[in-house]
C-alpha cells in the first residue's frame, strides 16, 4: 500500500479504519499496476491517468465509487451519479465488503471506461474510451 494511502486510512479508527484498510488492500491486489493517489481529498485509483475507483466518507457511510460504474449494470451499485457515469455502493461495516463483487466490478472498470481525464479539455463532453479489455 502506498504511504499516502496508508496515511489517509490512519486518520480513522475502529470500523472506519477496517473498511478503509480492507478496501485499499483489495483494490491494490485486484487492480495491480493502477496508480493510486489522494485526489480531491480521498483515495483514487487511475489507469493511464483516468480515474477508475475511489472511496470517501459520507453521511451514509463509506462510499465506494466507480467512475464508469453506471454502465456496469450491477444491481448492488445502486447510487448512480446525476451528471456523469458513476455508480456507488455504501458500506457501514467491513463485513459488508464482498471480495467477489469487488473483483467483478474492477474487471468491468478496466473494460468500461469513460474518459474523465480529458473532460475539462472537451468542455464537459464525456466520451467512451476504447480499452484493450473492451469486448
Amino acid at each position: 500500500m502506498y504511504a499516502e494511502l496508508q496515511a489517509f486510512n490512519d486518520l480513522y479508527e475502529n470500523e472506519d479504519r477496517k473498511i478503509c484498510d480492507l478496501l485499499a488492500t483489495l483494490i491494490c491486489k485486484l487492480l495491480p499496476g493502477a496508480e493510486n493517489k489522494i485526489w480531491h481529498r480521498h483515495p483514487v485509483w487511475f489507469i493511464q491517468g483516468n480515474p477508475i475507483v475511489g472511496y470517501s466518507k459520507q453521511k451514509k457511510g463509506w462510499r465506494l465509487m466507480f467512475w464508469s460504474g453506471a454502465d456496469f449494470h450491477e444491481p448492488k451499485l445502486q447510487e448512480k451519479g446525476k451528471k456523469f457515469k458513476d455508480a456507488s455502493i455504501f458500506y457501514t461495516s467491513s463485513d459488508q465488503i464482498e471480495e467477489e463483487d469487488l473483483r467483478r466490478w474492477l474487471n468491468l472498470a478496466q473494460k468500461i471506461q469513460w474518459d474523465y481525464r480529458m473532460l475539462i479539455k472537451r468542455k464537459g463532453q464525456l466520451l467512451r474510451l476504447q480499452t484493450e479489455a473492451s469486448d
